[in-house]
């Protein structure tokens, strides 16, 4: 795996909450080999948004700003909801 990919792998496996460690973490270490360089260059701006916000948009606790909307959100999005057990 090349540098960029393990420093982003670190980054979403090290957030700071433990939720946001298991899902962001969770979905990152399952994709990142097979990320793209724009998708790349997204999770980099995902990995910059604070734990609070982005839990509560993945969650759909808020509404994720239209600005924010990006195509590797809706995999993070789809990767919580396949593994959210209740």
């Amino acid at each position: 795996m090349d540098t960029r990919r393990k420093r982003l792998l670190y980054r979403a496996t090290h957030r700071g909450t433990k939720e946001a460690d298991i899902v962001v973490g969770g979905f990152v270490q399952l994709h990142i080999t097979s990320l793209a360089e724009v998708e790349l260059d997204d999770l980099e701006i995902v990995l910059e948004i604070p734990d609070v916000d982005l839990m509560d948009w993945i969650t759909g606790r808020k509404q994720m700003p239209d600005d924010m909307k990006r195509p590797l959100f809706k995999l993070l999005f789809d990767y919580h909801k396949a593994t959210i057990t209740i």
